[in-house]
């Protein structure tokens, strides 16, 4: 009987692991609908297979070498992961009845699958904030970069074991671990690549360029809402007894109430601002008020949840405004969404989480940011002087879909087609 529930926990707690990862995997979705909303018509095709590539390129990179950077088998230390390729073999039935607190309780498969999905998500962070001026082939080329080992590498300080763990650094789902690392490395990018033609004018005044789809947007915005409750909820990695059933719970109330308070206080924010309610800050909003609550959805009230992610929506208005300042151009919001929103997430861990302190934060979000950004820049610097990083004038004029991949995603309404 002991035997039989041990088993039903385990195998309960890993299909609860592999639907969170389904729900992960459909992030892909709503980041490439709304990348693709927030572009220039021309530009859709070129956004839609970056993400599609990327997602493709990051499983099997992380299959390879990328997962077991971040969990090695033989680290060599605190700070240099050890380096294995492939998986090993997944848990046996006498591993799981034996007991204990080292018995595993999911799948070692499952594991993985959770992993290699939040490593795409980390990607795709980038893939935005480089939209409509940056080579596709270049672009999966860092990616694979990316993916084998700058990414591995800081996870592994805080979940494969390291420096950053030892250290007492609270990231419960990633707010620095994924958010911000994937906006530290979108920020190199955007700094090497350059602002898209006409962004900003002479006298530094900030022209905005449309998206061509914004219900689309729209609907991308939505499906990383949900896909987040996996990315939360998934991280619990547990479900199958009372106490943790009700923490997952707990997580999704608390991830719900943050998106909603984030997106409804940004577009206050923007109301009071501009004079009118914005629908990308109302978006981008939700999205921060998500990344801020990713470092600790468990412990605060749903209350406290609510202040956090209404944080984010501050925050994500305010940084914004200032990469338009600094001439830094990012046409989806996502160093401002995932970087600025996971930095205050990152430190409001210290509302709720009496094992957080303020230096453990600090250290493990500027080891995270600096490792990111300066390896990062360092590869695109490589990729750049070798094959470049940005498409031509008459290129970027045209569009990428006709140049990167030779089709129009609105045919119909395509130069060719115009009488």
């Amino acid at each position: 009987m002991e035997n039989m529930v041990l088993e039903l926990g385990y195998a309960l707690d890993t299909f609860y692991f592999l639907m969170c990862t389904a729900l992960v995997m459909w992030m892909a979705a709503g980041f490439a609908m709304l990348e693709s909303g927030l572009v220039r018509a021309k530009n859709t095709v070129e956004i839609l297979n970056k993400n599609a590539l990327l997602y493709g390129i990051a499983c099997i990179v992380y299959l390879v070498v990328g997962y077991n950077i971040m969990y090695p088998a033989n680290p060599v230390s605190s700070v240099i992961p050890g380096i294995d390729f492939l998986l090993g073999a997944d848990n046996s039935v006498e591993d799981v009845v034996a007991g204990g607190d080292g018995a595993p309780y999911y799948s070692a498969m499952a594991d993985f699958i959770f992993q290699a999905v939040f490593a795409a998500a980390t990607m795709s962070i980038v893939s935005g904030a480089v939209a409509e001026r940056m080579k596709l082939w270049p672009f999966l080329i860092f990616a694979v970069v990316m993916v084998a080992v700058i990414y591995p590498v800081e996870g592994y300080w805080k979940w494969g074991g390291g420096f950053l763990d030892q250290l007492g650094f609270q990231d419960f789902a990633g707010s620095v671990v994924v958010h911000m690392a994937g906006a530290a490395a979108a920020l190199a990018a955007v700094i090497l690549v350059g602002p898209r033609k006409g962004r900003f004018g002479p006298n530094g005044e900030v022209r905005a360029i449309p998206g061509a789809n914004l219900p689309m947007a729209t609907l991308g915005m939505f499906i990383l809402w949900m896909g987040w409750f996996g990315f939360n909820g998934g991280s619990e990695l547990k479900i199958a007894n009372v106490d943790e059933a009700n923490a997952v719970a707990k997580i999704f109330v608390n991830t719900n109430a943050a998106a909603a308070a984030g997106m409804v206080v940004a577009a206050l924010v923007a109301r009071f601002l501009f004079g009118k309610t914005d629908l990308t800050m109302t978006i981008n909003g939700a999205l921060a008020g998500l990344v801020a609550i990713t470092a600790e959805p468990l412990l605060p009230s749903a209350g406290v949840a609510s202040l956090i992610g209404a944080g984010g929506g501050v925050v994500v208005v305010f940084s914004v405004l200032l990469l338009d300042k600094l001439k830094l151009d990012d046409p989806v919001g996502a160093i401002s969404v995932h970087g600025s929103a996971g930095i205050w997430g990152i430190f409001a861990v210290l509302i709720s989480n009496p094992d957080a302190t303020f230096m453990g934060q600090l250290i493990g979000t500027a080891a995270t940011f600096a490792w990111m950004f300066i390896a990062s820049f360092i590869v695109l610097l490589i990729i750049k002087a070798v094959m470049g990083l940005r498409v031509s004038e008459q290129e970027e004029a045209e569009g990428m879909d006709v140049h990167e991949c030779g089709m129009h995603a609105y045919p119909e309404f395509g130069p060719d087609h115009i009488k």
